[in-house]
């Protein structure tokens, strides 16, 4: 998903501001050493990506990688602080400085690495799609001629659903909201035939309609979203910190590290698990971290598997298989760079 016009004033006033030197984007990792946590941007609520429970505790694969960081910075993962983001102010809110991090199911775009900040890699594979209810008898996108669709506004989302009806000369009326739970409430309450973002975004939604049996996500795909957590510019230490707490957590899984054995593994003699988990070399230090930082990750977080299995897999309420979120190894486009 990517910003509108209807974004430039806001970001206009956060180029200013970093402009005007409220962010010392180089000091990051001082910055958050001295306050003691991590100022990680979420959403407002996405179940299994990161969403709050009844007393404020916060889950998901997004908030495990706000976790991660946490944990490879300062050895324990609960020093993080979590701000709702809207997916409209999602990058003022990084670029003026107000959090360290935007961990929050935000689409890799060309554009967006530009104009708001540095990728540090992909923790969720995904692509647009659409949820009816049962009750239409639809079955395929194609069939959605005349459609009320409600979706996000300040997305890309609108954009991929004009071109989708646009090329299949399809009529359609578009339903949009700022806020996500605005966007299932309308639809819950039947104000249009059509729910409209990321397939995960859609299992993740689907749970909390009055009646989820009676919805079923269309099998076309219209988009693609590989979806990831940035930084600002600016900081390439901090970018190094970032991206390799992501590495880590792929490594690990592909090396068979995880939060049972990691104490054991240190004490291995592979090479490789030995560089990933800081038993020999100085490749933490090289960031500025201590060289167990992986290490100490894992045995808070977990590896990606666990992270994954734990928030969206088969056996959560999202039930969704690996499919291209597998290893490379095993099918999928997971692939971290090596730690050596």
């Amino acid at each position: 998903m990517r910003p509108t016009k209807t974004f430039a004033l806001s970001v206009a006033l956060a180029v200013s501001a970093v402009s005007a030197g409220v962010v010392h984007a180089d000091e990051t990792l001082d910055a958050v050493k001295s306050k003691g946590f991590v100022q990680c941007g979420v959403s407002q609520g996405l179940p299994g990506f990161s969403n709050p429970d009844d007393q404020g505790n916060w889950t998901g694969l997004d908030v495990d990688f706000c976790r991660a960081m946490a944990a490879a910075i300062f050895n324990d993962a609960e020093a993080v602080k979590y701000t709702p983001l809207s997916a409209k102010v999602r990058f003022t809110a990084l670029t003026s400085g107000e959090i360290d991090v935007l961990s929050r199911n935000t689409t890799w775009t060309m554009s967006r690495d530009a104009d708001f900040g540095e990728f540090l890699g992909v923790n969720y594979y995904d692509g647009q799609g659409f949820m009816v209810p049962t009750s239409l008898g639809v079955t395929s996108a194609l069939e959605l001629d005349g459609a009320a669709v409600c979706t996000n506004t300040g997305t890309t989302t609108e954009l991929n659903v004009a071109d989708f009806f646009r090329a299949n000369d399809l009529k359609y009326t578009v339903v949009a909201f700022e806020k996500a739970d605005e966007v299932v409430s309308a639809y819950d309450a039947g104000r249009c035939d059509v729910y409209t973002t990321d397939r995960s975004g859609l299992a993740a939604q689907r749970t909390k309609l009055s009646k989820p049996d009676d919805h079923v996500v269309l099998p076309e795909i219209i988009s693609k979203e590989p979806l990831g957590p940035l930084v600002r510019h600016g900081d390439t230490q901090w970018v190094d910190i970032g991206r390799w707490t992501l590495n880590c957590m792929i490594n690990a899984e592909e090396a068979g590290i995880n939060m049972d054995n990691v104490a054991e593994m240190a004490t291995s003699n592979d090479p490789n698990i030995k560089r990933i988990l800081g038993s020999d070399g100085d490749l933490g230090s090289k960031i500025g971290l201590d060289n167990a930082f992986c290490a100490n990750v894992v045995a808070a977080v977990g590896n990606y598997a666990e992270s994954y299995n734990r928030n969206v897999g088969p056996d959560t309420a999202l039930k969704l298989d690996r499919g291209v979120n597998a290893l490379w190894s095993q099918g999928g486009l997971l692939y971290a760079a090596p730690q050596r």
